[in-house]
């Protein structure tokens, strides 16, 4: 208990520590009492440019942080399997391409995108289930079976940036991973569908306890398992979905970060979900926040920072889970 107190205060004080120091610099650089004192009066100029340029990009890290970390949480339970994310297993990457792929056709659709990428997120899963259930979930043939949707919705992805549209391009611009350049109404759009799922997850966490049972005990245990099984993932694609709306296909933060929560504060969901959106928020504002002032004037996209980090996490996960593979 004492060690799950202070893992919330550790990455509470970080969170808003790396959220104020994220605030205050890049391109333009003021004091937090300046800051402050601009936010109230509104008569300075520099923080005013803050306050439309950086201040919604970090609103919107923090959600998009959350939101794929409690996904994560939420896929792994359902999928019993510590490797199962969003950004792995094809659900962000068929999220995008819908979205891609219907605002081509119908770009006075935009505003509709995060349901769009619900819709495709949901199509996703629903392969990656069809294709790897047999007799039960196999934890392998899941996770084989998710790489490969993966690859093919991102290839679709790709495919786009090459029809020469300058319509299309500026829709897949639109879409790519990338946290710069959003308005305040980016963030209308990701608080209110991000709080929505934050809320409904945090709900679920009794169901993703019993989730990781076998399904015969559940069962026996008097537990609807397939309904569970499907509202849970509901959430999670949700939660995926609209990050990748909002801010592109960002990978392994549903990974690391709900691994690293299970070894901090244990593996009750009614603590592992709280904590999970806490540290994916402090995840990606990190990640955002070096990439933009790293090499400034120029940025490194938050997608590629995680890929960096969440491919060599990926492959000691991978070592390390050795029963998964009957190794």
């Amino acid at each position: 208990m004492r060690r799950t107190v202070i893992s919330f205060i550790i990455v509470i004080t970080l969170l808003l520590a790396v959220t104020v120091y994220s605030a205050i610099t890049g391109s333009l650089e003021v004091s937090v009492s300046e800051l402050i004192r601009g936010l109230v009066t509104g008569d300075n100029e520099k923080v005013e440019i803050i306050k439309d340029l950086r201040l919604p990009r970090i609103i919107i890290s923090l959600f998009v942080g959350a939101c794929l970390a409690v996904s994560g949480v939420l896929l792994q339970a359902v999928m019993r399997n510590p490797l199962a994310e969003a950004g792995i297993i094809g659900i962000s990457s068929g999220a995008n391409f819908i979205s891609i792929l219907v605002l081509s056709f119908f770009p006075h659709l935009f505003f509709w995108s995060p349901l769009l990428a619900f819709l495709g997120g949901v199509f996703a899963c629903f392969i990656v289930y069809a294709f790897s259930w047999k007799s039960g979930l196999q934890p392998l043939r899941l996770v084989l079976i998710g790489v490969a949707v993966n690859a093919i919705f991102s290839g679709l992805n790709e495919s786009f940036n090459y029809r020469g549209s300058y319509a299309v391009t500026s829709i897949t611009q639109a879409t790519t991973s990338t946290l710069s350049m959003k308005t305040w109404s980016d963030v209308d759009v990701m608080v209110i569908y991000g709080t929505i799922g934050l809320i409904l997850s945090f709900f679920l966490f009794s169901w993703c306890d019993l989730l990781v049972l076998q399904d015969k005990t559940m069962q026996n245990l008097g537990f609807r398992v397939q309904r569970a099984r499907i509202i849970v993932s509901v959430v999670a694609v949700h939660l995926a979905a609209v990050s990748t709306a909002i801010a592109g296909v960002i990978a392994f933060v549903g990974l690391l970060i709900p691994h690293t929560a299970r070894i901090l504060v244990g593996t009750d969901h009614k603590v592992l979900i709280p904590f999970s959106a806490l540290s994916g928020a402090l995840l990606i504002i990190l990640a955002d926040t070096i990439g933009r002032t790293l090499v400034a004037p120029n940025e490194i996209p938050a997608s590629i920072i995680m890929a960096i980090i969440g491919g060599p996490f990926l492959i000691f996960l991978v070592r390390k889970s050795g029963g998964i593979y009957g190794s």
